[in-house]
C-alpha cells in the first residue's frame, strides 16, 4: 500500500473534524492527485462551498500528482500529530 492510500484510510481515524482550511487543503490535494489540474466552469454564487472548493483546487494548477499526493500525505500526517 501506497503512503496516500495509508494516508485516505487514516484520515478517517482523526479524533476531531479538520478546520475548513484544512479539510479544503485535503479535498484540493487528493483531487489533483487523482485528477490533475482542475476542469469545468467555477460553480455560481448560490454554490458558496463548491466555489470554496473549486478555487482551493484552482491554486494547485499545473502540480503535479505525485507532489499532489505527497503534500496530501504529509497534511494528514500534521492533523494526526505525527
Amino acid at each position: 500500500m501506497s503512503a496516500f492510500e495509508q494516508a485516505q484510510k487514516d484520515v478517517h481515524t482523526l479524533t476531531q473534524k479538520p478546520d475548513n482550511a484544512d479539510l479544503l487543503d485535503l479535498y484540493a490535494f487528493f483531487k489533483q492527485a487523482q485528477e490533475g489540474d482542475v476542469k469545468g466552469d467555477r460553480p455560481g454564487m448560490m454554490n458558496i462551498a463548491g466555489r470554496f472548493k473549486y478555487d482551493a483546487w484552482a491554486k494547485l494548477k499545473g502540480m503535479s500528482k505525485a507532489d499532489a499526493e505527497a503534500a496530501y500525505v504529509g497534511k494528514v500526517q500534521k492533523l494526526l500529530g505525527k
